[in-house]
């Protein structure tokens, strides 16, 4: 190669990697729900997904759960995470009373 040649493919080159280290990739909300709102219809069934292989050794399952979107439940899927040491994770349920229902939020609690 050139001289001329080979300053392009290093400008060229300096240029990508200058760029793709600048990329964040976050994950695109999937749902959006109402968390604390009172909805008038109970969730569906709980369903039964299936359980892959952990990512990692020490990942925890976190089970999906039915939310609400304003208009109509939708399915959140489980997940994998990693745990947090001195926590346990608290799954997302429903409570149900005379006004109506109400999801609570998982969460990982103090144990």
């Amino acid at each position: 190669m050139n001289t001329l040649l080979k300053k392009v493919w290093l400008i060229t080159s300096m240029v990508a990697c200058a760029t793709l280290a600048a990329c964040v990739v976050t994950p695109a909300p999937t749902h959006r729900h109402y968390v604390g709102a009172m909805v008038t219809v109970a969730p569906p069934p709980v369903r039964h997904e299936i359980i892959g292989v952990a990512p990692a050794r020490g990942y925890v399952w976190i089970d999906g759960y039915w939310s609400c979107n304003g208009r109509e439940h939708e399915w959140v899927a489980g997940r994998w995470e990693t745990p947090r040491r001195g926590y346990r994770w608290r799954p997302h349920h429903w409570h149900h009373d005379r006004n109506g229902w109400q999801l609570e939020e998982g969460h990982w609690e103090r144990r």
